[in-house]
């Protein structure tokens, strides 16, 4: 069973600590509107009226054609991490995502990406890890192509 993947703790510490983001600018501190605010650590919604970050987050290693940059959103205070089998709450909250797979040099699986209704994502994602080619994949928001979260093989 393939497991939905949040950002590590420690990048997210590091962020609350004001390192750096992808574009080397401190994360810009803002309050949620309690819609549309995911947080890529525990991948639920901030909620409305608590203090959140906005970023630059590259979620890939180096410096490649693929290594997308994009703005993310995490809670400004502690939140446990998300993740497991079970599709994220942060993933049911829109009507489609973009679903791609990489291989495991970082690049796009081509083929393999396609705008998935929310209900749909779990049968996608199975089909897209029938291709031994792919590593991982990431979820992006379909209208602004936000990385939302990655998921992982579990075989």
């Amino acid at each position: 069973m393939p497991t939905f993947t949040a950002l590590p703790t420690a990048i997210v510490q590091a962020y609350r600590a004001g390192a750096p983001d992808a574009f080397g600018n401190p994360p810009e501190r803002a309050v949620s509107n309690g819609d549309g605010n995911p947080c890529r650590h525990c991948l639920r919604d901030v909620p409305k009226g608590a203090d959140m970050l906005v970023l630059a987050h590259k979620p890939f290693q180096g410096e490649h054609p693929y290594a997308e940059v994009g703005p993310i959103f995490l809670c400004a205070d502690d939140c446990p991490r998300g993740g497991g089998a079970d599709l994220p709450p942060i993933l049911t909250t829109s009507p489609d995502y973009l679903i791609k797979g990489y291989s495991t040099d970082d690049r796009i699986v081509y083929g393999t990406g396609a705008i998935t209704a929310s209900p749909d994502i779990q049968d996608r994602v199975a089909t897209i890890f029938a291709d031994p080619d792919v590593a991982y994949i990431h979820v992006r928001s379909a209208r602004n192509n936000c990385y939302q979260a990655r998921i992982d093989r579990n075989d």
